[in-house]
């Protein structure tokens, strides 16, 4: 990918674009490779870095959604069964099967929610990834040893999956572009343009340079997430706001607080809702929280009651009592949840199913959806845009398509597998220092710097340490340590002066101190 030379197609270009996608999250990016599949002409833009926002802010879960089952919510349990078998057959490399272990207390848990899982696994037929078992009190502790050892009566074992959400946007975007698509972040849309009132296109602004661009289209899909009511404004100032925002917050811990390779889902917290302990990257991810909140935030901050309330709920199920001062970093992300209409203030009630709605001036709106269902999303507005917009009816097929980077033989244990078929072009920037990482508490190499500089259209020290390579969501002091080297390899391979670097790295610090306690 890269930018400069999408920004120049822009400037010499007069092309009017059959579909211009706003938004750089999971719905924005599946739904512009939906269209560009189709041979549409496509372009998609995103204010910020591609899953800038909530998409980097997951619990890093391919799954169904056991917590809908358990709300009776049996349509969109069996969506997201589905879609979660097609993004690891097509993304291999970044989906995984992980096995996840409910700890049971009382004698009647085991039974009740092992018939549950049963059915889950009924639902997600052959595209399951193994079925679920009842486990002795033995054989739990034998999975997750950690877990809290008092009144432990056994267990249930079931699978769902695990990806690295950031570097799916990542491949997302470069799927784009490998079908000749366009994709350019740090672009603003400023207007909805319109024609006799219908929507003809956008007014774009590059946030680096200041310059704007007139760009026509037949078809505008608002992509925005928990920002989607404010590009509605710009079409219709007198909209309604259609977007519920529901904060949820995570706390990453040191691996020893989860010893093994399972993960660990809490059925009951104090608020109804499920806990997941999740192994990820040798560390552990605790969470999440539901909290609505009223304004939308690009950079969202967790509140101290958000993380007592994982660190108590966490603390009743693990023999190892995490504290406040095991906390490597923290990181909070907002659900664009599809408002319903009878204005519940209650998150747990608000739908999580996504909609996609059509302005009287052809204004094209994807309300709600979850990562798993990115490519559902994508499908369902591209069938909507093709009568919008009349474009040429074309059959969705990303069903079978394979994302950048699709390696079927990946190993997992390599620490470059998210890179997938591109890892031999990574170790060929330098073979002998590849694997060499600039630090002792994640894998981090110059290799990838450069190539997220050259081929992952990587821009700020933000775009490279949290959402190319995962350091800031991981150890937050570890990487505020490495980032005066990382911002001299980019300003060497973006040919940027000292003064760059300073105000890089200044700004990188501001944000930092998001994800610390």
């Amino acid at each position: 990918m890269d930018r400069n030379k999408n920004i120049d197609f822009l400037n010499s270009s007069k092309l009017i674009w059959d579909v211009i996608v706003i938004g750089g999250g999971a719905s924005g990016l599946g739904t512009a490779l939906d269209s560009v599949n189709r041979g549409y002409k496509t372009l998609l833009i995103e204010k910020y870095d591609f899953s800038k926002g909530t998409s980097s802010r997951s619990t890093k879960l391919v799954h169904g959604g056991v917590r809908y089952l358990q709300n009776g919510d049996i349509s969109l349990v069996i969506e997201a069964l589905r879609e979660r078998g097609i993004m690891r057959k097509n993304a291999p490399h970044l989906v995984k099967d992980l096995s996840f272990v409910i700890p049971s207390y009382d004698w009647w848990s085991s039974p009740f929610y092992g018939l549950g899982l049963k059915i889950y696994d009924m639902m997600a037929g052959s595209l399951g990834l193994g079925p679920s078992t009842i486990l002795t009190k033995e054989e739990t502790l034998e999975l997750i040893p950690n877990v809290s050892k008092k009144d432990l009566r056994g267990g249930i074992i079931y699978h769902d999956g695990q990806f690295d959400d950031s570097r799916m946007a990542i491949s997302l975007a470069q799927s784009i572009e490998d079908h000749h698509g366009k994709v350019i972040n740090y672009m603003a849309v400023t207007n909805i343009l319109k024609k006799n009132n219908i929507v003809e296109g956008v007014e774009i602004q590059d946030t680096l340079s200041g310059l704007k661009y007139l760009i026509r289209s037949k078809v505008v899909i608002n992509a925005t997430g928990v920002f989607s009511d404010e590009i509605s404004k710009m079409d219709q100032p007198n909209s309604k706001n259609k977007i519920r925002p529901s904060q949820g917050v995570h706390i990453v811990l040191e691996k020893e607080f989860l010893k093994g390779e399972h993960a660990i889902m809490i059925p009951q917290t104090s608020d109804g809702r499920v806990l997941f302990a999740v192994p990820w990257n040798n560390y552990v991810i605790l969470g999440t929280t539901d909290i609505p909140v009223n304004k939308a935030l690009y950079e969202p901050i967790a509140k101290r009651e958000e993380i007592d309330f994982i660190i108590k709920n966490a603390s009743n199920y693990m023999s190892k009592k995490p504290e406040l001062k095991d906390i490597k970093s923290v990181f909070a992300g907002l659900r664009p949840l599809a408002a319903d209409t009878n204005n519940s203030t209650e998150t747990k009630e608000v739908s999580r199913h996504h909609k996609v709605t059509v302005s009287t001036s052809g204004l094209i709106s994807i309300l709600g959806g979850k990562w798993t269902t990115y490519r559902k999303i994508g499908e369902d507005a591209i069938n909507t845009a093709i009568h919008v917009g009349g474009l040429d009816e074309k059959k969705c097929n990303t069903q079978d398509l394979h994302i950048h980077g699709y390696d079927n033989n990946v190993d997992w244990n390599n620490d470059m597998h998210v890179y997938g078929s591109d890892i031999d072009k990574i170790i060929a920037l330098d073979p002998k220092n590849a694997y060499k990482s600039l630090s002792e508490k994640f894998f981090v190499t110059r290799n990838q710097i450069i190539w997220a500089v050259k081929n992952e259209m990587a821009i700020t020290l933000e775009d490279v340490l949290a959402r190319r390579i995962r350091c800031l969501f991981l150890d937050s002091s570890e990487t505020e340590k490495i980032s005066p080297i990382v911002a001299e390899i980019m300003a060497e391979n973006l040919k940027k002066d000292k003064e760059w670097i300073k105000l890089q790295i200044t700004k990188f610090e501001k944000t930092l101190k998001n994800y610390k306690i």
